[in-house]
């Protein structure tokens, strides 16, 4: 159960990530929205890696320390301003977050139908 709220709350925190990439491009201030919702990933990131390590579940912790170094690799290319890498390597990250809410809430619903 914490698994699938950590990866919900990493994909909603990737997908705000998005959204404040815009505003970057959009305004002003966008810079500091985007910079805050960084943060928020990198939280959601860690939240997401604690829970898989709990779970015990090796494709999990897996998933979570691969989006960990994702994570890092965005950070380090967003303050080298080499957008370049950095867009793609966001949507990427969304991608793979996607995917792995998929598999967590397909899971779970596969050992409910199961009992």
């Amino acid at each position: 159960m914490f698994l699938r709220i950590a990866i919900t709350a990493q994909t909603v925190a990737l997908l705000l990530q998005a959204v404040t990439a815009g505003l970057l491009l959009a305004s002003p201030g966008g810079r500091t929205a985007h910079s805050a919702a960084a943060v928020g990933v990198v939280v959601t990131v860690l939240l997401n890696l604690g829970a898989a390590l709990v779970s015990r579940r090796s494709s999990a912790i897996l998933s979570a320390a691969g989006m960990l170094v994702m994570t890092l690799a965005q950070m380090a290319l967003g303050i080298a301003h080499m957008k370049s890498l950095h867009v793609p390597l966001g949507v990427l990250m969304f991608g793979v977050s996607m995917v792995q809410l998929a598999r967590v809430w397909s899971v779970s619903r596969t050992k409910t139908a199961s009992a």
